[in-house]
């Protein structure tokens, strides 16, 4: 049976007293869409289809919280006689101590630097000399913006250090990539992580070149300075004489090395790389060592035709594709007595997915085993932090705060069991006529998420008689321009299918692909700590279009053949991915209130509830689905627009086309890591996108800009999205162009005045 596209063309059996969908000439504009609710009582979305996780994290000091920290160490407490403390950098410039004890409820600035701060450590002899290092940014894109500076200790009780104090060691340029992390190896040198510098595939090209400190990571002797330097290179660093090569250099072929560091107990060196287009990996640091970067990615080729450094290229130890990571962060090999279960093994994260995961390092095989997860979080995991008896530390970038792992209680021998096909979930009455069960209320949005040409159909499930607390999420703030999101109880369904057509331009060849559901569930505490999960789960239709399978949690790519009068030979092929379930926590996060599509912005509009069109908010709140009335009528609410509207104001069109299709990332702390924001109630001038270089590459335009007004190409948004592959945007979810999509924003770009 082929698909249905659309409610307006389908008999949708006791969908809140709606029986029959009339012809369009009949429709009619009423108040509300539908007069009654009728509660949806057939869940059974319940559980989870994975394994249970033997580990999860809890907050280990639950009295403490930091502004987007980025660095956790500990050092001796020098006002006591036994005891430390850990120290926290903040992004912005801020260093805070705290005693390392669970009830520790206050925390002390140690200094503020006014800059951005990337990477912290205090010396081996602190109790002696009173010493720590700070790598800061003291500007973008400058050859002297990155820097190692030393300060020292001029208070103890709390520790307080002299801002006068600083002596700057070592300076690079900033960019793209500056890396960061600093550690004192056992040999009692200080180790620096210095990036690529580059926004994009090693734009300088420096990977592989040891003339220059980038994509290396450093080795330097900070207690006994040479004259004219405020630090010494120790004579068996590996390229101390090669001609022309950085003496400082100890490994390089890294892009970004985020967060390594030393087993305690071998001294071997370990450090997570953040990878470009597809692998995230870790790597064990030897001396010398070459990890391929840019000539490789991980241990795949990346652009092979690159000279190459004059050392062999290491593989990884491990290695993840971005179905499962994103953005790696280092950890630690673990030596507590805790977890006697894990000793020995190193411990990592990713910042992106929130996933923790362990292996054990075979030294005779040179190779990892034991490579699992230890558990799957919704936290945004920025650091790594472990104490002198081996325990480790988990450090949240979003809510600020510091975990440790813990036992996962064990599974209930009563749970429910996960629904393996999607007529098992209890949305559907009619799965194979695409039919949604009593109470599951169809909607519509104002600007379309771009899907490679798909057509949507999508239903909000709310069990029983459970309500939606209208715009009362607002974490993180400040936040301009981020809208209060919806907050939704537990067991609420959002559903989504997509339908491809067979032969373009022709709606009645649409097939099935696939239906996601986004679930979501309350949790104890509030918002800024994250009360509320929200789970994506993929079911793939079948070939006689009757039922979906759940996915595994890995994603899928399917080639599918469209006939298409404009490809060569009348055909060509499309893939279609399917996401992987890590990838539904990349867009859908705290910052963009998880939900993408149910909020103010883009469900104030008609939608066609096939008897009646009506406004969705004013019917949702006729049905008292809000915990309180709407604040106004719709007409006086916010809203964006259907971009596709060719009779709606341009700016409007286009603002809400970014809105729809990049503001999930690009806005504050949304974890797209270029600083500007696509919100569309921002002003323009205030998106930080009008003549603004690029802080991540320019794709060799000249004079590029982020947005230059009156000049589509030197404007990297609309070249970015113009292509595919590397540099695309969006980075996932996307094969196709959506060239209506780029002619928008190319006319838009065009008129806005210069």
């Amino acid at each position: 049976m082929r698909a249905i596209t659309s409610i307006g063309s389908c008999v949708v059996a006791g969908l809140l007293g709606i029986a029959l969908l009339l012809p369009a000439a009949e429709k009619q504009h009423k108040a509300y869409g539908i007069e009654k609710r009728t509660l949806w009582t057939t869940s059974h979305v319940q559980g989870s289809p994975e394994p249970p996780s033997p580990y999860q994290l809890e907050v280990a000091f639950p009295k403490l919280r930091f502004d987007q920290p980025l660095e956790l160490t500990e050092f001796r407490d020098l006002s006591k006689p036994v005891g430390n403390r850990f120290a926290v950098a903040e992004r912005k410039g801020k260093i805070y101590t705290f005693e390392n004890r669970p009830d520790a409820s206050e925390k002390h600035l140690l200094l503020d630097v006014h800059h951005n701060i990337y990477g912290l450590v205090f010396h081996p002899n602190f109790v002696q000399n009173g010493y720590f290092y700070v790598m800061s940014i003291t500007a973008d894109e400058k050859p002297d913006g990155s820097r190692v500076s030393r300060y020292r200790l001029k208070k103890t009780d709390p520790p307080e250090a002299d801002p006068s104090s600083e002596t700057v060691l070592l300076v690079w340029p900033s960019g793209g990539h500056n890396g960061g992390c600093l550690r004192f190896g056992p040999d009692g040198y200080l180790y620096i992580a210095c990036g690529d510098g580059s926004g994009i595939a090693d734009g300088l090209e420096t990977g592989q070149d040891i003339n220059d400190v980038l994509a290396s990571i450093l080795r330097i002797d900070v207690d006994r300075p040479d004259k004219g330097r405020n630090y010494h290179v120790p004579s068996d660093n590996p390229f101390v004489d090669t001609k022309g090569a950085r003496p400082e250099v100890w490994a390089y072929g890294l892009r970004q090395a985020w967060k390594f560091g030393f087993d305690s107990e071998t001294g071997d060196l370990w450090a997570g790389e953040v990878g470009q287009d597809l692998w995230e990996s870790v790597y064990k640091i030897e001396k010398g060592g070459n990890y391929g970067w840019s000539v490789m990615e991980g241990s795949h080729p990346f652009r092979p035709q690159r000279k190459k450094g004059p050392t062999p290229i290491i593989p990884p130890v491990v290695e993840h594709n971005h179905d499962e990571f994103r953005c790696l962060v280092g950890g630690y090999v673990y030596h507590g007595k805790r977890f006697p279960e894990l000793e020995g093994a190193y411990i990592y994260g990713d910042y992106d997915t929130g996933r923790v995961w362990m292996f054990r390092y075979d030294g005779a095989k040179k190779k990892a085993t034991d490579n699992r997860e230890l558990t799957d979080t919704q936290l945004r995991i920025v650091c790594w932090g472990q104490d002198t008896a081996g325990e480790v530390y988990a450090v949240d970038y979003m809510g600020g705060r510091i975990y440790h792992l813990a036992h996962a209680p064990p599974p209930s021998p009563n749970a429910p069991k996960f629904p393996r096909k999607l007529s098992e979930t209890g949305l559907f009455a009619s799965t194979k006529d695409h039919i949604p069960a009593p109470g599951v209320i169809p909607y519509s949005v104002n600007a379309e998420l771009w899907a490679d040409g798909a057509s949507k159909e999508r239903f909000l499930a709310i069990p029983g008689d459970g309500k939606i607390e209208y715009e009362t999420m607002t974490y993180p703030q400040p936040a301009p321009g981020a809208h209060p999101g919806w907050k939704f109880p537990t067991g609420t369904v959002m559903v989504k299918t997509f339908s491809l057509e067979q032969e373009a331009g022709n709606p009645q060849s649409r097939r099935r692909l696939e239906t996601r559901l986004l679930v979501g569930e309350r949790v104890a505490g509030d918002e800024d700590v994250g009360d509320q999960v929200w789970s994506g789960y993929t079911y793939v239709w079948n070939d006689d279009q009757t039922d979906a399978n759940l996915l595994d949690a890995g994603g899928l790519d399917r080639k599918y053949t469209v006939r298409d009068a404009k490809a060569p030979n009348g055909v060509r092929d499309q893939v279609w991915h399917f996401p992987s379930r890590a990838q539904c926590t990349m867009c859908h996060t705290m910052s963009a209130k998880y939900v993408l599509g149910v909020n103010t912005l883009q469900l104030n509009r008609d939608h066609d509830y096939g008897g009646a069109i009506a406004n969705q908010l004013a019917t949702l709140d006729h049905l008292g689905m809000f915990t309180a009335p709407l604040p106004k009528p719709p007409e006086q609410l916010p809203h964006t627009v259907d971009y596709r509207d060719k009779s709606a104001d341009l700016d409007a069109r286009a603002r809400s086309y970014l809105h729809a299709n990049c503001s999930h990332c690009h806005r504050k702390w949304g974890g797209g890591n270029a600083d500007f924001q696509l919100l569309f109630p921002l002003a323009l001038k205030e998106t930080g996108t009008l003549d603004v270089r690029p802080a991540h590459g320019t794709l060799d335009l000249t004079e590029a800009r982020l947005l230059a007004a009156g000049a589509p190409d030197r404007s990297l948004i609309y070249k970015r999205m113009a292509r595919r592959g590397l540099g695309q945007m969006p980075q996932v979810a996307s094969n196709l162009v959506d060239q209506e999509g780029v002619e928008l924003i190319r006319e838009w770009i065009k008129q806005l005045p210069h």
